[in-house]
Formats: structure tokens, sequence, C-alpha cells
């Protein structure tokens, strides 16, 4: 097999608007009508998975749904012992979401099978669309990948807004949940790819339009309750007040500064809520958030315990209190090296410039590459816009992920083809 030059006789402009025509298809299944939301297993999901298969029937491809509701398709190798490579990303939505989140990586998936037509691959392709990502139904994410690597089952029991579990979601949609273990991919992976809207500014700030991810940023989330005592605002002193606002407001600033003065960290407080929430009444507790990111684990978590040692001396010099509770850690997920320096080449084989960069949002690659090796490859976001109907997505940022994608996957198969 030969990487170059790419079939001539492909009209990639054609590929890619016929790509994101699907996208656009798959948007008008929603479970809100004019607002496209699409949470675990509801029923929108059908008319998704239905669009889905009518192009890969096209291609010839196996396809199904697993217990956890994940769509997937399969393109077997006529090599024998040969691996799998799984292409993915996710179906689910935000609410009143855009077009292209998730979507998108998996109908590039179709694409890049169409791209290869009948070349042969030294490797089977599992191309999964997954069910939950976004964490919106159940408030826990990757529900789908989770199923893929064997770890969903202990999510059954987890409860939604209406006091459903996870279990009575697979069986209402109608699934088998004691099949849920027959999701796990037990093949011999020999890595995972993700395409996926940047869903940020830096590509466009940079003037590219693609780019390889070298890691997924690790992520910690919190509350937090500073408690002072509520009083009269008119009457009581300055000197006397114990303003439990003025304790937060002062750990927003120095979460802020911290974040500015530490390379590539990120510090969100994302919801604050004073109470009693009066004007003319000292706020005698605030509940507010904390989104803390980065690619390295050392340093996202130095810098929260130094947020949460300074957040106590506040309480303490102000005479508060403070308390805190963990909702959600994720540990940062570098890509895969071998791999992602393959999608370099292909992405200067095409033109473009093979700086990495690092994704500070999750994404399904960051469950999946803890067990296998992951490689991403984002597209540029006009506007920086995402999880938002606006989200949008070039054409010719498409066909360039298309050939990029297809470069890839050819070189990975000369990879295979010499183990």
């Amino acid at each position: 097999m030969t990487t170059s030059p790419l079939p001539n006789e492909l009209d990639w402009t054609d590929l890619a608007g016929r790509t994101l025509a699907c996208c656009l298809e798959i948007a008008a299944c929603t479970e809100e009508p004019g607002r496209i939301t699409r949470t675990f297993l509801c029923s929108a999901m059908r008319g998704t998975h239905a669009r889905l298969d009518r192009w890969a029937a096209s291609l010839g491809l196996q396809t199904h749904e697993d217990a956890a509701g994940n769509w997937r398709a399969t393109r077997r190798s006529g090599r024998p012992g040969a691996r799998t490579l799984v292409i993915g990303s996710h179906l689910d939505s935000v609410p009143n979401a855009g077009a292209y989140d998730g979507v998108l990586g998996v109908v590039l998936g179709l694409g890049l099978l169409e791209a290869l037509g009948d070349t042969p691959l030294p490797y089977h392709v599992e191309l999964v669309g997954f069910s939950e990502e976004e964490g919106v139904r159940f408030g826990v994410p990757f529900i789908g990948s989770r199923a893929l690597i064997g770890t969903a089952q202990e999510l059954l029991t987890v409860t939604d807004a209406q006091g459903k579990t996870v279990a009575q979601a697979i069986i209402e949609y109608g699934l088998d949940v004691a099949q849920l273990a027959g999701a796990q991919l037990k093949a011999d992976v020999l890595g995972y790819f993700e395409m996926h809207i940047e869903q940020g500014p830096v590509l466009e700030a940079e003037g590219r339009s693609l780019a390889a991810v070298s890691a997924i940023a690790g992520q910690s989330r919190l509350n937090l309750t500073f408690t002072g005592k509520a009083n009269h605002a008119g009457t009581t002193p300055m000197s006397l007040r114990r303003d439990a606002l003025t304790g937060a407001s002062a750990l927003v600033l120095a979460a802020e500064n911290l974040a500015r003065n530490t390379p590539g960290l990120v510090a969100t407080v994302g919801a604050l809520r004073p109470l009693p929430g009066a004007s003319n009444v000292i706020p005698g507790e605030v509940q507010l958030t904390l989104d803390i990111r980065h690619a390295r684990d050392e340093v996202r978590l130095g810098a929260l315990d130094e947020l949460l040692t300074l957040a106590g001396q506040i309480a303490e010099e102000r005479g508060l209190s403070f308390a805190h509770e963990l909702r959600l850690e994720e540990h940062a997920t570098p890509m895969d090296p071998g791999l992602t320096a393959l999608l370099g080449e292909a992405l200067e084989a095409e033109g473009h410039v093979a700086a990495p960069m690092v994704s500070g949002a999750g994404h399904d690659a960051m469950l999946l590459g803890q067990v296998w090796p992951a490689s991403m490859l984002f597209l540029r976001s006009p506007g920086g816009l995402s999880h938002h109907p606006d989200e949008a997505v070039r054409e010719e940022d498409v066909a360039a992920a298309l050939r990029v994608g297809t470069r890839f996957l050819r070189r990975l198969a000369e990879r295979e083809e010499a183990r």
C-alpha cells in the first residue's frame, strides 16, 4: 500500500458537502421541536441511527445497536489476526445544541470509509456513535464509551431528574440491560481515533483549519460554600460584617489570577448564588462552583490545593466558614505519541502545520485513551462557538479533515503491515 497520492477521482468537496448535509439531517432528530436536544436514549436517537444506517449500508458495512444504545458499524479486514481500529464520537447533545458537536466525528468516520473505497486494510474498523457523552440526563458523562470499555455496569443505579435509573432507561428504550456486558469491545484494539470540532477559538486565532491533539486536560469540578451571617445592610457597620459574598469574591479573583499566571491552567466560577439574595441584606451564605483544568494532573491538583488553602484563609480572616465538595474529577489523558506522530505526518503531507494542541474540553477519547492508544483531530470552530445553536464548521475544513484522515488511515495501514 502507498500513502500518496490520494485518489484523483474523488471529489472531496462533494464528500464534505454530503457530510455536512448528513449532520443537518441528524439535527432534525430532536426531542425538543425547534431546538436540537438529544439526551441519552431519547426517541430521537432512533432517527439518528436510521440516517447513519443508510450511509453505512451504501458502503456495505454491518451495523447494530448495542445494549447501551451505541450505534456501531464494522468494516472487516481480510487479514488473519487483524487488530481493530475504533473510530468514534458521540451522538447525544446538550439542550439547545448545535449540529456538529460529536455528530460530525461520527459522520466523518463514514466519509473516511467511503474515501477508502475498496482499499484493503490490515485492520478491522469499528465505527461507533456513542449514545451518551455530555452527562445531561444522568449527570454522569461518557455512558456510551464506558460501555465499550466495560465499566458502564457501575452506573446502572444512577437516577435522572425523574427518578429513573440508567437500567430503566435502557429497558424502556427497548434494549436488554442483561446484555450490557456484551457491549464491551473485547477485540485486540490497535487504537482509537476521534475527529471533533475544537469548541474553542484557538485554531481560528492561529489561522489553522486542523490540529492534532496532544492531550485532553484533566478537570476538577467542585461545589464551594462560604457561610457568614446575614444582617441588615443599613444598620450593620462594615467592621462588624461577616459577608459571605465578599469572601467568595476574593476567591473568584484569586482563581482568575492564579490561572492567568500558570501556563495552560484555566479556572472558572460558572455559578454563584448569594443567600438570601435581597438587595438590603448582607449575604449570609454563598454557594459557588469551581472548574479547574490542565493537561498535567500535578499542575491542576497543585493549583486546586492552593485555592482551597487560600479559601480557608479568606474565611478565617473574614469570620466565615468554608466547605467544599468534589463533584467530578477526570485525569488528564495524553494522546498516544505514535498515533499522534502519524497524524502529524498526514497533516504535513496535506500542507498543514503539525503542531498539536491541548483539548480543554472532555471527549470520549478521555475515557478510551486510558485503555487504548488514542488520537484526536480537531477542526476549526468559527467564532470559537459550541454548545450553541449557531455552532458551525467550514466545508473546506471538513474536506481537509477527510483528506488528512484518509492519509492517516493509510499510514496506519502501512505501519500494521510492517508488524
